[in-house]
């Protein structure tokens, strides 16, 4: 797990965890609206501040 976790936190996984936030925005806005995009849109946020920040949701959980 660790070496994933590594791997996340690296300039390829943070750069994918922002690409795959900014998706579900515009999926979200864009293809599906109304109040289930919101919601998507408003996930979508999560991988982009993680990304940024360089941190992994996956550390998070117990035994990681």
């Amino acid at each position: 797990m660790g070496a994933f976790i590594n791997f996340m936190n690296g300039g390829i996984g943070r750069a994918a965890r922002i690409v795959l936030g900014l998706a579900l925005i515009y999926v979200g806005l864009v293809v599906l609206g109304g109040t289930t995009g919101y919601v998507v849109a408003a996930v979508g946020i999560v991988p982009i501040v993680l990304g940024i920040s360089g941190r992994c949701l996956v550390e998070f959980l117990p035994g990681a």
